[in-house]
């Protein structure tokens, strides 16, 4: 049997056999050792009607099975093929479930073979897979598929999957085997057979793997210390930019397709003399520039001759993953000198060998998403020379899990103890002391300027690129943010005394007997602080519900309510003040009797470091509710600040989150960041207002020290490739009624889109209009005529959102916030853009709401200084997702006539690229983008 596997995929009506739903189509194929030996094909006639939507799925249709067999006739066939075999499908669940169905619906037994269900071995043997769905994991592999969504070929491309799963599989050493063993029986998959015989083999092999260590029955992957580069002589600024940027350059020799782009040597020189000069500097290079490399060259320069380190800040992930699988492997081909770079995160991010180790003794009572978070990091172990996390897509509740075994779960590492050289964390710190440059992200950035410079190396040089998100992401990490869910599931988690798969419970039952009464304490201690955060947060959801003034909405349509100075005003909000004190209380109580064990072991020596570390872990994260709850409810800070309360009306009645941040960070960044800095480069496509850095400059706090501007522009003809429309007949927008704008918006969707052949991004501001207009469209549209991919109703990540546009000839993607950013869709896979509305925060938004009250304070006009700027430089950055190169070309179509119309509507047009602009009736400007295209 084990040298014999049979490949099943199945084409059905629908989603469930208990819902009648038949199979129309099942691809068979037939592996024997390791080697395909047969495939098999065939259509059934499923005595129904194939739904639209799976015959535009998978181009099956009513003829193509009028005169199939039903499925009785090849019953017995079917159960012959599988005799003596695994049975293998891509999600076993469905195909089984279906087979059996019809097998028992023929009058035979069921199929009870050993199975293996390749999407789960797949997340377990190849963690590092972008995806698990069928398509994307052959992609991954290098595996061609060359007719999706139809039974053979699905059969076919997942046997070739099975085979290279066995190979993984048979590669892996002799520890990870043993204990993926031992996790084994709560697998879907049937692999005893598979591992125990490998195993075997090994058992008995002289073999060893030079890349992998072994260290208390854990094995992953050696990783090799950054090498100090030797001194060499560097030149000089100017030829050093000559030898790369010109004619016959090394870029040029070592780039295809190379356009020389006076911008890039204008920006590095710009780096350069900030670096010089001892001065800040605010750079805004527009999309083209090839920014990341023009500042990446000076600053290697800088650093390997000053031997100085330079710090190189990121807001998105995606952009760090450019710098280090694209940019930075191009420049160690055209720079002439040796230079090293490091990747530096939170502690967070990086797995502790240590706690791992120690949680894999643990887990009888582990649940599936568990066991097979635990199995995917074995594999995983095997091949991070990082142990970054974020490498790796963990199931959702795998996260809670890791949580435990991150770095940070570990608390101060002895650098005696034997993990500590193997510690991932301490390598990527020693890997940044030695690096000329550190790539790291605002957050860890805005961490390590507000907690005395603990996170980073010293440095006195930095480079911000997305730089427009720094000011933000420095007042969300100088705030705070509390919530329900979290307090409630850290408590679930903690857990009761006689709850052995629960944090405490794990740690004290060996000693339950002897610490009896305090063990009684804290189970009614635990009871009296969960009833309290219940009543707590429901009495905020319905305080909130409760006022009658305007509630914003967030993106994700959450109820957003700004609370100031509220114990003066309304006698409820002192009810709330006394049950978040009452709370508090309970909490000091819990701290009391986990120090009350801890003396207790102490004096009888019974606990290890593990368990010391864990309740120490416990107490810190009580305290820390604690303090939370100071700083939101109980006591008032005299310092400008926006404070709100967001709830969720469609979820529960406590589903509560509370948050604060400064009103005005400015001079905190002035004070304890560029004081302290030599030079920092802050760079973004969007730094301007009509051509002005003053909002920006007063924004971080720049406005009293030495810096210089410069703006970068962009190679591209946006007169020639671009034309801007705005319709001058719309309905007038008004907020209590947005139907008729939002119809007439869906209209104008599908106007262009068969102009343009769908191929079209719709940046909405709000989510609650997203929703609406996407059911307007599948109301309007013909099925199949356009692939309709919405945020937050289409299931995905950004990322997969944006593949899904770009793998159909004719979608539309309609988004909102993230998407206004960051999303480069290059090429004839976007064709129109489409701006629904001016990118204004509603007035009532608690930020937007505490920042403009600050401002009246200070005499400021809260529109002008703060409102109009994040406005603008929202819509630069939404008008930048169309032209991504020099040979791109489209429409970008504005909904809101106000950027015609409106006294401050000429800030948001001389903010862009200079472009044809016609403003005119929505039939003229579809005749206008006929003749465009």
């Amino acid at each position: 049997m084990e040298n014999r596997y049979v490949v099943i995929d199945l084409e059905t009506t629908g989603h469930s056999p208990v819902n009648d739903d038949k199979i129309i189509e099942a691809g068979i194929v037939v592996i024997e050792n390791d080697q395909i030996i047969e495939t098999k094909s065939s259509f059934f006639n499923p005595n129904k009607s194939i739904p639209p939507f799976i015959t535009n799925l998978t181009g099956i249709n009513n003829e193509d099975v009028k005169d199939a067999p039903f499925f009785h006739d090849k019953a017995d066939e079917i159960i012959s093929l599988f005799k003596d075999s695994y049975l293998v499908a891509h999600n076993v669940p469905f195909d089984l479930g279906f087979l059996n169905a019809e097998l028992r619906n023929s009058g035979k037994n069921a199929l009870n073979n050993p199975i293996i269900d390749t999407v789960e071995l797949s997340r377990i043997l190849f963690p590092q897979s972008p995806s698990y769905k069928l398509s994307q994991l052959a992609e991954f592999l290098d595996i061609y598929h060359d007719d999706p969504h139809r039974a053979l070929s699905d059969a076919y491309v997942t046997a070739k999957i099975l085979l290279k799963l066995k190979e993984k599989l048979f590669s892996l050493p002799y520890e990870t085997l043993d204990t993926l063993l031992k996790l084994e029986n709560r697998f879907k998959s049937d692999l005893t057979s598979l591992l125990s015989n490998r195993l075997k083999e090994l058992a008995f092999s002289t073999e060893e793997d030079a890349n992998v260590e072994v260290f208390q029955g854990l094995a992953f992957k050696k990783t090799e210390s950054i090498a100090q580069p030797s001194s060499t002589d560097i030149q000089s600024f100017g030829d050093f930019l000559d030898v790369i940027y010109e004619e016959n350059g090394t870029l040029q020799q070592n780039m295809n397709y190379y356009e020389k782009r006076m911008g890039q040597r204008e920006m590095s020189e710009a780096v350069f003399d900030s670096f010089q000069g001892k001065k800040h500097a605010l750079i805004e290079a527009e999309t083209g520039t090839g920014k990341s490399l023009a500042y990446l060259i000076p600053a290697i320069h800088d650093s390997v001759k000053s031997k100085q380190r330079i710090i190189i800040s990121t807001y998105t992930t995606q952009l760090q993953s450019q710098l280090l699988d694209e940019d930075i492997p191009l420049l160690e081909k055209i720079v002439p000198f040796p230079f090293q770079v490091a990747l530096l995160k939170g502690k967070s991010h990086y797995i502790s060998l240590e706690k791992f180790a120690h949680e894999l003794q643990n887990g009888n009572k582990d649940n599936y998403d568990i066991i097979l978070t635990k199995a995917m990091i074995l594999v995983w172990l095997t091949e991070t020379e990082t142990g970054d996390i974020d490498e790796i897509n963990l199931p959702a509740s795998g996260y809670l899990f890791y949580k435990n075994v991150s770095t940070e779960s570990e608390g101060v590492l002895d650098p005696y103890s034997p993990w500590f050289s193997k510690s991932y964390y301490q390598k990527a710190k020693r890997r940044a002391q030695q690096a000329n440059i550190i790539i790291t992200n605002h957050a860890l950035l805005s961490t390590d300027i507000f907690n005395d410079n603990q996170f980073l190396p010293s440095y006195k040089k930095v480079i911000i690129d997305e730089a427009h998100h720094f000011e933000e992401t420095a007042a969300h990490h100088y705030g705070l943010k509390l919530d329900y869910i979290t307090i409630q599931y850290t408590l679930n988690q903690i857990g009761h005394s006689h709850e052995n798969n629960k944090l405490l419970g794990k740690v004290i039952a060996p000693y339950a007997l002897q610490v009896e009464n305090l063990m009684k304490q804290w189970d009614d201690i635990l009871d009296s602080t969960k009833y309290e955060v219940e009543e707590l947060f429901r009495t905020l959801y319905h305080y909130v519900l409760g006022m009658r003034r305007d509630m914003a909405l967030s993106d994700i349509g959450r109820v957003q309510y700004r609370y100031e100075k509220e114990k003066e005003d309304y006698k409820t909000w002192n009810v709330i003040t006394e049950m978040a004190t009452r709370l508090t209380f309970y909490f000091k109580d819990l701290i009391h009797v986990i120090s009350s064990l801890e003396q207790k072991f102490d004096q009888e020596e019974w606990l290890d470091k593990y368990d010391k570390e864990d309740l120490n872990g416990l107490k810190v994260l009580l305290q820390n509710f604690i303090d939370s709850l100071e700083i939101l409810i109980i006591s008032d800070i005299d310092i400008p600040q926006a404070k709100w309360i967001e709830i969720d009306t469609k979820g529960k009645n406590n589903a509560v989150y509370l948050y604060c941040e400064p009103t005005d960070i400015s001079s905190l960044l002035a004070e304890q960041f560029f004081d302290e800095k030599e030079s920092v480069i802050l760079t973004s496509a969007t730094l301007t207002m009509a051509n002005s850095f003053s909002f920006m400059v007063e924004r971080l706090g720049l406005s009293n020290k030495p810096y210089i501007t410069q703006k970068i522009t962009s190679p591209f003809s946006y007169r020639d490739q671009v034309q801007l429309l705005i319709p001058n007949d719309f309905p007038e927008i008004n907020y209590r009624n947005m139907d008729d704008f939002i119809l007439a918006t869906s209209e104008t969707i599908l106007d262009l889109a068969n102009i343009t052949d769908g191929r079209m991004l719709v940046l909405f501001t709000s989510y609650d209009m997203l929703k609406k207009s996407y059911k307007i469209l599948k109301e309007k549209m013909d099925i199949g005529q356009y692939m309709l991919i919405a945020q937050g109703i289409t299931s995905g990540s950004r990322s997969r959102l944006k593949k899904n546009f770009q793998s159909f000839n004719q979608s539309i993607l309609l988004g909102t916030s993230s998407f206004w950013e960051g999303v480069d869709i290059p090429g004839d896979d976007l064709s129109c853009l489409m701006i629904v509305r001016l990118p204004f925060q509603p007035p009532n938004h608690p930020v937007y709401e505490a920042k403009a009250n600050y401002l009246k304070t200070k005499r400021k006009n809260p529109f002008m200084e703060y409102s109009l700027p994040n406005a603008v430089i929202r819509f630069k950055q939404g008008f930048g997702r169309l032209i991504r190169s020099s040979n791109d070309r489209g429409i970008v179509f504005v909904c809101d006539a106000r950027v015609i119309k409106a006294r401050y509507g000429k800030y948001f047009i001389n903010s862009i690229p200079e472009v044809p602009i016609t403003f005119d009736s929505t039939n003229e400007l579809m005749e206008k983008a006929k003749k465009w295209f």
